[in-house]
């Protein structure tokens, strides 16, 4: 009689690259995690997932009459409602994610205690659950621009390039925090603040014209910059298209995105203890 099969869990140690084999093995738990996370989130809601267009929707209206109406703020030259949520498309996504993904793991140390499997499953059902909501705002962006009569330039072909920039940011960035706030809990309850203020950081609710010419390749750094302003260029056609913003935020994504997940594999084999 032939014998059962061994399963050998070894401890990682040291600077590992991703675990794929690990990842492909256990993706139906990534995407029932995934599902878990949208159904939670929307789970006795009168709205649904009416509320992935009302929060940007309703932060773009505030915005503009905030800064449109009373700060009289340059939107370059585009309705502001149409300058701002564009942003926000890409903002609400991004910050969602260093919300959900940071406290991924604290909120399920129970299943970490209990049972194996790659953890880095944790941080990236945050990850893919949030793409329901950038799917749907961004469908009530192509409606705005439909509305304003806003025809997109032909650099819209680059648009797979951007949501890409945007989620190697958004999975590094989130694995690094929820990997540091399994030890330091002081991390998920910053994270409220930490996200507002982020939120001034990149060109949200200002344009690039307010930032001196001399730092914009400095300020571009941020991957949320390139992002943001190449979605404006292609949809809103504000400026040319920032191919050197887009290229030095895709180098830093990419950094980001190995150095996140890096650092969480190497302490990932502690997070039964401290969770």
């Amino acid at each position: 009689m032939p014998s059962a099969a061994t399963t050998i869990i070894k401890p990682v140690s040291g600077w590992q690259l991703l675990d794929l084999k690990g990842l492909w093995q256990y993706r139906d738990l990534l995407y029932f995690l995934s599902v878990r996370g949208i159904k939670i989130k929307y789970a006795q809601s009168v709205l649904g997932v009416g509320w992935a267009v009302a929060n940007p929707l309703i932060q773009a209206l505030l915005f503009t009459l905030v800064f449109g109406e009373l700060a009289k703020l340059d939107s370059d030259g585009t309705p502001y409602i149409l300058f701002s949520f564009t942003a926000m498309v890409v903002w609400t996504y991004f910050s969602g994610i260093l919300t959900d993904a940071t406290t991924s793991l604290v909120a399920n140390r129970d299943m970490i205690s209990k049972v194996y499997f790659p953890r880095l499953i944790l941080p990236l059902a945050a990850v893919l659950s949030k793409l329901l909501d950038f799917g749907v705002a961004f469908l009530v962006l192509v409606g705005l621009l439909i509305y304003y009569g806003q025809v997109p330039s032909v650099t819209v072909l680059m648009l797979p390039v951007l949501v890409l920039i945007l989620v190697l940011t958004s999975i590094g960035a989130g694995c690094l925090l929820a990997a540091v706030a399994v030890q330091y809990r002081d991390v998920n309850y910053a994270m409220t603040f930490l996200v507002r203020l982020l939120m001034f950081t990149v060109p949200v609710v200002y344009s690039m014209s307010v930032i001196p010419e001399a730092y914009h390749s400095v300020y571009a750094l941020n991957p949320m910059v390139g992002v943001i302003e190449g979605m404006r260029s292609m949809f809103l056609q504000t400026r040319p298209f920032p191919w050197e913003w887009v290229a030095t935020g895709g180098a830093v994504s990419v950094i980001i995105f190995l150095v996140g997940c890096f650092y969480f594999r190497r302490v990932e084999r502690h997070f039964a203890d401290l969770a």
